[in-house]
């Protein structure tokens, strides 16, 4: 993982498109700008893990359709 300090208004980039910039800082909570193509996307964590479980659901209950119709 690499560590980076920034102050407010400074900005991190990350290949040729893509710049995160430091907005605020208010006690322990740090706001951020992204800037990136729209065919990129950006998440939070916690967003990105509740997707990865929706779509992980999603394709198992497919599965057991789809086992239903061959053995049912």
């Amino acid at each position: 993982m690499l560590i980076l300090s920034r102050k407010i208004d400074q900005k991190i980039r990350i290949g040729d498109d893509i710049v995160i910039t430091l907005i605020d800082v208010k006690g322990d909570q740090v706001k951020i700008g992204v800037e990136a193509p729209s065919n990129v996307k950006v998440y939070r964590q916690e967003v990105f893990e509740a997707i990865q479980s929706e779509n992980k659901a999603a394709a198992s209950q497919i599965s057991m359709e789809r086992l239903g119709k061959l053995f049912g």
